[in-house]
Formats: C-alpha cells, sequence, structure tokens
C-alpha cells in the first residue's frame, strides 16, 4: 500500500487533468480499505501540498479533490477536517478559477461532515465574497492588458450596433462578458448549501435571500444563470431527508413554518422572471430551480398560491426553440401537473393569455415563435367556452406576429391563425379580410416550410367557410398555377438558392459569397446576442429576415401543396381533379434553374392527392405526370430523385404494380426499365 500510495499522491498532483483524474479514481478505491497509519500518511501529504504557496495550481486542485474524497471515508481525523477548512477558505482567493471550484467543493464535503457550523464559522467569508464580486471595478483599477481586451471588445460591439438600434456596446460586454471571481464564490455557497442539506434551513435568512436575489437581477447573464442554480439548490433543502421535522407541527400537521414556504412569493416572483428571460441558458437554469421549488410544496393545494405567475411561463417554455429548454419543461410540466394539465390552464386562462399576448411582442423571436404555438394550443386543446372570450385578443395579438420580419414567426402565427379559424368561425369570420391576404402572402413565401403551414391552414378555412372560402381558394389554385407563365429564365439577386427544406432556411449561392454582405461584419454565437436586438434588428447566426420578392414558382409550389391538403375533404374530390392537367402542365416547364423543388413538391403530394380523391378521379390524369415523375427519378438533384422513387412505390401500393406497369408500358415502354428498377431497390 505505501508504494502504490506515493504513486497516487504522484498522479493526483501531475499536470496533466487524466493522471488527476486517475489518481483520483485510484484513492476513490482503496481509501476505504487504508489501515488507519496510512490514511494519516494521506493527511500528512495533503496537507503538505495546501500549505505549499509555491506549489502549482494543478497540485492545489488535486490536492482539494483528493481531500474531498477522504473527508467521505469513516477513518479520516477530526484534526484534519479543522485543518481543511482553513485551506479550502484560503484557496478560494486563488487566481485559477478550476482552483477555486474546488475549494468551494470541500467546503461542501466539510459541511456534509461536520454539520452547519462549518457554515456558521465561513458565512461572513463566503457572503462577503458574493456580495464584493457583485459590481464590477473601475476600470482603471483593471491590469493594462484587461483594459486594452475591454476596449477592443468594445469598441468592436460599438461599431457593430452603430446603426442597428439594439442593446449599447456596453450593456452587450456587461451581460456577456466573464464576472471576476463571482461564480466561484456562488458555486461555493451552493456547495455549501448541499452539504448541510435540511440543515440549512433556519439559515435562509431574508439577508441570504436578498443577496441571492440580487444575483438573479444581475445585468450578466452568466451571474444569473448561476444564481438560478444557487436558488434551485437552495429550495431544495426542503425535500432534503429530515426537513420535514421543519415542517411537521407535533399533530402531524404540515405547517408554513418551512422557511422556504415563508418565502415563497418571493422566490415564485424571481423565478417567474427567470422562466422568462432572453437567454436560454439562463431561462434553463431558472426551469431547474422552478421544478424543485414546486416539487418541495408539500402538495397540490400550496401550489396554487404561486400557478397564477409560474403555470403560463412553464407552459410556454414547453415549445421553446432550444431543445434543453423545451424538453426540460415538458417533464417538469409532467411532473407537476400530472394528468391535470389541461384542467389547470382552463383555470388559470386569463393569467395564461395574458402571458401568452405579451409574449407575442418579446424581442427575441424564438419567445413569439413559441407564443404563437402556444396560442395555436389553446384553440386545439382547450375547451371552445374557455377560450371564447378570448378570442379576439388572441386574433389580434397573431395578426401582428403573421406580419413579422422573422419567417419561424410567421409560420407560427399562420398555422395558429388556422386553428382559430376551425375552431371559431363566427369570431374569427371578422378578420378574415386581412387574413387572406397574409395567408397567401405565405402560401409563395421562399421558405418551403413556410409554404407548407399555410397550405395546411387555408385548408382548415375551407373547413371552417365551406363553399365560400373554396371558391376563393380554388381560384388562387389556378391563378398560382398558371401564374409559373410569367416565371423568368434568370432571376434577381440572391434567388438561386436551395430552397429545400432546412432547419434554417439558410440562404445560398450568390448570397453566401456576397462580399459586401458578409465582410468586416461582428459574428454572433448562435442566439447570443440576437436576442437582445430589437424586433426589427438584424444579426446572429440565424437570419429569419433574410426576405425577397416572392417568385412565380414560388406561389405555384404552394398552391401544389394547398391542393394536396384540400384533397383530404371527400366532397372536393371532383374539383380537385379539374385542376391535375394544370399541374402536369406546370412540371413541363423546366426553364428556370428551381424547377426541381417543384417537381419534388408535385412528387410528393401525388400519392397524396390519389389516395384522397379516389381510383376513379385520379386514373384519368395518370399519364400525364409520367413524363415529370421519370425526369424527377434520373435528375441530379438528391432530394427531388427520392420524392419521385417513393411516389412510383407509393402509386404502385395504391394502383397495384401490375396495373401501374402496365399503364407506363402503354404511356412509354422506355420507362418499364426506371420503374423495375426502381421497384428492386427499394428497401421495402
Amino acid at each position: 500500500m505505501a508504494h502504490n500510495l506515493e504513486q497516487i499522491l504522484v498522479l493526483i498532483t501531475a499536470d496533466k487533468k487524466l493522471d488527476r483524474d486517475r489518481g483520483l479514481g485510484e484513492l476513490n478505491r482503496k481509501i476505504n480499505n487504508a489501515e488507519p497509519h496510512e490514511m494519516q500518511a494521506v493527511e500528512t501529504a495533503l496537507t503538505r501540498f495546501l500549505q505549499d504557496s509555491t506549489a502549482s495550481w494543478e497540485t492545489h486542485q488535486g490536492a482539494l479533490l483528493a481531500a474531498k474524497l477522504v473527508l467521505g471515508s469513516n477513518l479520516s481525523s477530526d484534526h484534519f477536517a479543522a485543518e481543511l477548512r482553513l485551506h479550502a477558505l484560503h484557496q478560494l482567493n486563488n487566481n485559477e478559477a478550476r482552483v477555486r471550484l474546488a475549494a468551494g467543493e470541500l467546503l461542501g464535503a466539510l459541511c456534509k461532515r461536520c454539520g452547519p457550523e462549518v457554515y456558521e464559522s465561513s458565512k461572513d467569508i463566503i457572503l462577503e465574497g458574493v456580495r464584493c464580486n457583485l459590481e464590477r471595478a473601475p476600470l482603471n483599477e483593471a491590469s493594462l492588458e484587461e483594459q486594452n481586451q475591454v476596449h477592443a471588445l468594445t469598441e468592436k460591439l460599438a461599431r457593430s450596433q452603430k446603426d442597428e438600434g439594439g442593446a449599447s456596446a456596453e450593456q452587450i460586454f456587461h451581460d456577456t462578458a466573464g464576472w471576476k471571481n463571482l461564480e466561484t464564490w456562488m458555486r461555493c455557497l451552493q456547495s455549501v448549501i448541499e452539504g448541510c442539506g435540511q440543515y440549512f434551513l433556519p439559515h435562509v435568512t431574508q439577508d441570504l435571500l436578498d443577496l441571492v436575489f440580487q444575483a438573479l437581477t444581475h445585468t450578466n447573464r452568466f451571474v444569473r444563470e448561476t444564481g438560478y442554480y444557487v436558488c434551485g439548490t437552495l429550495v431544495s433543502c426542503s425535500t432534503m431527508e429530515g426537513a420535514e421535522d421543519h415542517m411537521e407541527s407535533d399533530d402531524g400537521i404540515m405547517t408554513d413554518d418551512n422557511e422556504i414556504l415563508q418565502h415563497g412569493e418571493q422566490f415564485a416572483r424571481h423565478l417567474a422572471e427567470g422562466l422568462a428571460d432572453n437567454w436560454s441558458q439562463v431561462r434553463l437554469a431558472a426551469s431547474v430551480a422552478t421544478r424543485k421549488f414546486l416539487l418541495a410544496l408539500p402538495d397540490g393545494e400550496a401550489r396554487e398560491r404561486f400557478n397564477a405567475i409560474l403555470l403560463p411561463r412553464m407552459c410556454l417554455n414547453r415549445y421553446y426553440v432550444a431543445e434543453g429548454v423545451r424538453i426540460y419543461s415538458q417533464e417538469t410540466w409532467r411532473a407537476v401537473t400530472g394528468t391535470q394539465g389541461k384542467r389547470m390552464v382552463e383555470e388559470y386562462i386569463c393569467d395564461v393569455v395574458q402571458y401568452y399576448v405579451a409574449q407575442t411582442e418579446a424581442d427575441n423571436h424564438a419567445v413569439r415563435e413559441a407564443a404563437c404555438a402556444c396560442i395555436a394550443e389553446l384553440g386545439s386543446k382547450i375547451d371552445s367556452d374557455v377560450v371564447r372570450p378570448y378570442v379576439n385578443v388572441l386574433l389580434k395579438a397573431l395578426l401582428v406576429c403573421f406580419k413579422d420580419d422573422s419567417w419561424p414567426v410567421r409560420d407560427a402565427a399562420c398555422i395558429a391563425c388556422g386553428n382559430f379559424v376551425l375552431c371559431f368561425p363566427d369570431e374569427a369570420r371578422p378578420s378574415m379580410e386581412a387574413l387572406y391576404p397574409l395567408f397567401f402572402a405565405n402560401l409563395a413565401d421562399f421558405i418551403p416550410s413556410v409554404r407548407q403551414g399555410s397550405a395546411v391552414a387555408l385548408a382548415n378555412v375551407a373547413k371552417a367557410y365551406g363553399d365560400e372560402a373554396i371558391a376563393n381558394l380554388f381560384s388562387k389554385i389556378q391563378e398560382g398555377i398558371a401564374g409559373l407563365e410569367n416565371q423568368p429564365n434568370t432571376t434577381e439577386k440572391y434567388s438561386e438558392f436551395d430552397s429545400v427544406p432546412a432547419q434554417f432556411g439558410v440562404v445560398k449561392r450568390l448570397r453566401d459569397n456576397d462580399m459586401e454582405l458578409h465582410s468586416d461584419k461582428q459574428m454572433y454565437s448562435c442566439g447570443s446576442l440576437a436576442p437582445k436586438m430589437g424586433r426589427g434588428s438584424k444579426g446572429g447566426c440565424m437570419d429569419h429576415q433574410f426576405k425577397k420578392p416572392s417568385e412565380p414558382w414560388e406561389f405555384c409550389d404552394g398552391c401544389v401543396q394547398l391542393l394536396a391538403e384540400l384533397s383530404s375533404q371527400q366532397d372536393l374530390a371532383a374539383q380537385v381533379a379539374t385542376i391535375l392537367p394544370a399541374v402536369a402542365n406546370a412540371t413541363r416547364k423546366q426553364h428556370y434553374a428551381q424547377y426541381v423543388v417543384l417537381l419534388e413538391t408535385v412528387c410528393k403530394s401525388l400519392p397524396v392527392i390519389a389516395k384522397n380523391i379516389g381510383k376513379r378521379h385520379f386514373k384519368p390524369n395518370l399519364e400525364n405526370f409520367f413524363d415529370a415523375i421519370f425526369h424527377a427519378l434520373s435528375c441530379d438533384n438528391a432530394l427531388c430523385s427520392s420524392a419521385a422513387s417513393l411516389c412510383l412505390l407509393e402509386l404502385g401500393q395504391f394502383l397495384g404494380p401490375n396495373i401501374l406497369k402496365g399503364r407506363v408500358e402503354n404511356y412509354n415502354p422506355s420507362y418499364v426499365d426506371k420503374l423495375l428498377a426502381n421497384q428492386c431497390a427499394a428497401p421495402y
């Protein structure tokens, strides 16, 4: 053991992290079987490492983490624990952040072993460390290197914001730059709270809460994020083992004597702010704290005090664009509401509607998009009588979002309006005069998913208003398909792009290589500075605000998708069939670069239309599409070729393989080999 112990100590203090991690793993495996004299040797060595002021930060970090492991064993001495408290407090001021984090974790381990007395003796130092780091020192007190870095960054930000009308350079700097040692002091406080567990509850004072809440409202997002994690740990104290002793009276009845419950309104108010923060990381940290807070409450009756403020925000975050926030919020919703989510939304419908409408005006385009999706959910899932009094105000908010600069917001608003028209046709009728031009504008949008969303929404309009809407829609479809005659051979600047479904519809070709557009511009990380800019601002890696005039082929493409959606209504089968020859004729126009996109849409829509309108209406039009389908099958565009392949397979299943083969052979025998080869290559 002695020889192995010496090797382990060398690894623990090595320069490489991989060696230090391996040494800690070896120590963890051997420590519980060590003899008392061996443990004493380990403690002596670790104390020596921590006392050596000339040692590297790697040595100090390894020693602190090893000391944390030793404290977890039953053989560590009380004298060693007392010495570690002083070393940990000293290392909290180390220049290396990783050492400070390890020192904070060690203090937490000391609290777990020795109890809240460790916090009581260190409280003033920890809280003063947080308090002193909440504000930056004047720039003239910083080092020359730091001053130069700050000046360079703020000047760059100032140039990028000069004509944007967004946040000032100083605001952006304070929101995004690191913030001295505050994060590590906050993490230290979090570790201490975790170590004390339920015994920390008596120390939850208003002074402590004021300090934590000051971090939650800080201008810097990293500070807010860490503050919410501390807040989550704080509220978890009441759910730890033994915490029930603080919450029950002598007769076993739950009381409000718990310190967390006593300050519940303050927690809820600050959690609500975090759930609506512009930054996704802060929003996630607040979501974590919110779940812990609500699950820490004894029952549903106790949660009712906070439902009005927290429920709408939790509900909206289920549709937030950031996947981590969205998935975590969905899990929280299930954990908190169980099977009563729908009922609870109906109970607090006034608060929910008020919050959703407010969020449609948020600066962050992701929030506006989520708000539109949530409003759509109200129309389709919540009892109509509950939502009906708010239809007008919700439609008014959606109409504003329908004209948004960000295409994902326009798309979400379009789908939401379609849902509301279908669910509340009488209430929505006065808005149709304003809605029709917006629906049709989206139907011709240069983003494929926006055209698809408009087609779905207009199909709902047809279901809601019947003949009066259907006549208008078929007239527009005929106009859009016939308008392809006006498609020019060459297009305007930035129109030559791959208009295929993509997460953010990234514009290609000319625009990607436009030197004027991309030279000497400020770069932004994904979702970083863009949320801080106004609704009409530019920037961010997700350029949702790029616009160009719609082209005839795009309108034609949207009309084909609308025709496919309308074909699902059985009484429209004959009318849909009368449009199919015009669609087939449109596929023969291949004089423009993007014709493969229209071919892809036709190949995807044709099997859907065939199954919806039935064989009797579809068969007379089948041969009209063979040239287009087989041309697409051998096309260099992978998406177009794949769509044609699936189209033939689905038509074969619908009509019968032999029938399709016979019709193809009768039309053009040279296509038969391609048809058979496609069938053989099918994965099923």
